[in-house]
């Protein structure tokens, strides 16, 4: 029993170490760099991979690692990779473009490293860059000098990826050249060439384009640059001054040599003026000088490019203000000259009858003390006075002179009167804005006969009515 008893707890106990401490001495255990030799960028339309070189470290067990993906990408290598335990190995990473994928700048594709022993596995990224062949290169040269018998260009491979047999033709109107390379990652290659004066002996100073073609398997791009010949120190200043009411003057500033200038122009402006002045651009530095603003403008003005700065003062501004204060003024002084204030409103009420009718109420307020006042409205064309009144009831109603009238005795100061009626017409029909002429008031104040008017009312078809129905 005794022995039974010790072979039971022997059992158990390798029962959980198999149970525990076996996995994690057989799950896949590894750590994995990116080095910076990788070459990870693909070019569109080229069958050249993008490499990956990968540090992998093996913190486990010995075994092996398989590099796989799921997205139909060719990769490399193909089969399994030994690494020992507590071994580090450079594993190449090749990873084939495919044709059918129509992606821009980066991707991000998933790979997995999966342990042989055990089938556990991790899941990785690998960015990849993919340009279009023009954007793998840069290209430029040196100044050509009028005495120069030589020039250097370059093309600069500002990628991580490798070319073979790249096929490249320079061409300017100074020279033509055409080479085929090798580039490797990040690699510029110069070329010194020689120059003959009798080709661009009647070319002037300034700069000049650079194209290169390049070529490579079956795809080819363009590439252009920029030459430096000479060296000039000219900026063009041409001023303009044109308008009356609306003064405006031009500053043009123009670089016909082939460094970058920089400038300063000033603008004077007085107190008064400068309220109605406008300028394109705004001005950088604004300083105030005596009775004068003085306005400055710094630029960088790059070869062969113009700079206009356009000051425009509108005196029609103040004009206009003159003319808004003398309103003003005449529109106080009326009403402080009118003694009744006569508004009139109008609005649409729905005749039983379908006729087509308005509602017009005048309000009559005495700012003073007034006698022998005389209300008198214009009816519209075509309308009729309907026999209903609010209010006061009219003196006097003609309908052939279309002339409605309310009299009264006298006004005390702030005294009220409200005056309504209603006109309709079988024959109207109104789409849009109908208008109403203006009531009058004639009174008598201290002796002195004066007369004032109110304003305008209009109706615009659209509207709703909120009056009861009338029977008309």
């Amino acid at each position: 029993m005794r022995i039974m008893k010790k072979l039971s707890i022997s059992v158990i106990l390798m029962f959980l170490v198999v149970l525990f401490v076996l996995p994690g001495v057989l799950a896949i255990n590894v750590s994995i760099e990116k080095l910076a030799t990788s070459e990870d960028t693909i070019v569109k339309g080229l069958n050249q991979p993008a490499i990956i070189d990968l540090k992998v470290t093996n913190n486990g067990v010995d075994d092996e690692f398989l590099f796989y993906n799921l997205l139909g990408f060719v990769m490399k290598p193909e089969k399994p990779v030994e690494i020992d335990s507590h071994d580090a190995k450079t594993v190449q990473l090749t990873i084939y473009p495919r044709k059918d994928l129509d992606v821009k700048n980066y991707f991000n594709m998933q790979y997995f490293v999966r342990a042989e022993s055990d089938e556990s596995e991790i899941e990785k990224k690998a960015t990849i860059k993919i340009i279009e062949l023009q954007d793998a290169f840069e290209i430029g040269s040196g100044e050509i000098d009028p005495e120069s018998n030589s020039i250097d260009v370059y093309i600069h491979n500002k990628e991580k990826i490798s070319f073979e047999d790249l096929n490249v033709k320079f061409t300017s109107q100074f020279f033509e050249l055409e080479e085929t390379i090798n580039l490797n990652a990040n690699q510029r290659k110069d070329f010194t060439i020689e120059l003959n004066k009798e080709d661009f002996d009647e070319l002037t100073a300034g700069f000049y384009t650079l194209h290169a073609k390049v070529g490579i398997e079956n795809v080819s791009a363009e590439i252009e640059g920029t030459i430096k010949f000479a060296e000039k120190n000219i900026v063009e200043t041409t001023e303009k001054d044109w308008g009356l009411v609306v003064s405006t003057k031009s500053i043009k500033k123009t670089n016909e040599g082939n460094i970058i200038e920089e400038t300063s122009t000033t603008v004077t402006k007085n107190i008064i003026s400068r309220l109605f002045t406008s300028f394109q651009p705004k001005p950088d530095i604004v300083e105030r000088k005596g009775l004068g603003i003085v306005y400055t403008w710094n630029q960088e003005i790059k070869p062969g490019k113009s700079s206009e700065i356009l000051v425009k003062t509108n005196w029609l501004y103040p004009f206009l203000i003159i003319i808004l204060i003398v309103v003003i003024v005449v529109l106080v002084k009326k009403y402080k000259d009118t003694d009744v204030q006569v508004r009139k409103r109008v609005k649409f009420v729905r005749a039983k009858g379908g006729e087509f009718a308005l509602k017009v109420t005048l309000h009559v307020y005495a700012k003073n003390y007034v006698e022998r006042i005389n209300i008198v409205d214009r009816l519209p064309p075509l309308m009729k006075v309907y026999k209903r009144f609010g209010g006061e009831k009219p003196s006097r109603v003609n309908q052939e002179a279309r002339i409605i009238e309310w009299d009264f005795e006298k006004f005390e100061p702030g005294e009220v009167r409200t005056l309504s009626y209603i006109i309709y017409s079988k024959d109207v029909g109104v789409t849009g804005r109908f208008a109403l002429p203006s009531a009058a008031a004639i009174y008598q104040r201290l002796g002195k006969v004066k007369e004032s008017t109110s304003n305008k009312a209009f109706f615009v078809s659209e509207q709703k009515a909120k009056d009861d129905d009338i029977n008309v």
